[in-house]
C-alpha cells in the first residue's frame, strides 16, 4: 500500500541517524582491529560484515520509503544520494577490515592508526550532523571540519605510501598494505562526499 509522507514526518531523519550510527560503530571496530591479534581480527571481520549488512538494510529502508512516499522532506535525488553515500562509507571501512583479515597482515604501519583516527572523528561528526537535517541549521561547521579532516587524511595517506616504498618490505607485503591503506583513504573520501551532499541539500533548502 502506498502512503504519503509529510515533511513533518521524522522517519527519513531517523533512518539517516541510524545509518550514521552504524558508521560510528564501524570506525570503533576499525580501531579494535589495529591492536588485535590474528584470531581476534577474524571475529572482528565477521562483526564488521554483520554491521555492513545492517547498514545496507538501513539504506534499503530509506530507498523503499522514497519509492513509496508521495511527499518527501527534501528532493528525492538528494535522499538517494545521501543514503548511497553514507552506505559507501561503511562499504569502504568493511572492505579495509576484510583485506586485513584475508591478507593475514600482522603489523600495520603506525600511519594506519592516523587514518583510523580521522575516520573515527569523521563518523562522529556525521552522526552529530544527521539530526540537524530536520532544521537545516548549524551544519556549516560540520562540512568545514570534514573537509579539514579529509585534507589531514590525505597527508597521512601520502606519508604512508612513501614509507611503504622507501622501506625494506617485500613486494607482496607492499601490495597488501597498499591495498588496505587505499581502502581507508577511499573511506575518508566517502565521508567528504557525504558532507558535500549535505552542504548541497542545505543550500537548496535554505
Amino acid at each position: 500500500m502506498r502512503f504519503s509522507l509529510t515533511p513533518q514526518d521524522n522517519s527519513f531523519y531517523d533512518l539517516f541517524s541510524q545509518q550514521s550510527a552504524h558508521l560510528v560503530q564501524g570506525s570503533a571496530l576499525l580501531t579494535e582491529v589495529l591492536g588485535a591479534d590474528a584470531e581476534a581480527r577474524v571475529q572482528l571481520g565477521k562483526d564488521m560484515k554483520d554491521l555492513e549488512h545492517a547498514a545496507d538494510e538501513s539504506t534499503h529502508e530509506i530507498l523503499r520509503k522514497v519509492n513509496s512516499s508521495f511527499i518527501t522532506p527534501f528532493d528525492r535525488e538528494d535522499i538517494y544520494s545521501l543514503a548511497s553515500n553514507l552506505d559507501d562509507c561503511m562499504d569502504h571501512m568493511e572492505s579495509a577490515v576484510d583485506r586485513i583479515v584475508l591478507y593475514q597482515i600482522g603489523h600495520l604501519p603506525d600511519g594506519v592508526a592516523g587514518q583510523v583516527e580521522v575516520l573515527v572523528r569523521m563518523s562522529e561528526l556525521t552522526a552529530e550532523a544527521m539530526p540537524r537535517l530536520r532544521s537545516m541549521k548549524d551544519l556549516a561547521e560540520y562540512w568545514i571540519e570534514i573537509n579539514r579532516l579529509e585534507n589531514q587524511g590525505d597527508q597521512v595517506y601520502r606519508r604512508l605510501l612513501a614509507e611503504l616504498f622507501d622501506g625494506d618490505l617485500k613486494a607482496t607485503a607492499i601490495l597488501k598494505l597498499k591495498d588496505v591503506v587505499e581502502g581507508l583513504e577511499h573511506a575518508v573520501d566517502a565521508f567528504e562526499t557525504v558532507a558535500h551532499t549535505v552542504e548541497s541539500i542545505a543550500v537548496k533548502e535554505s
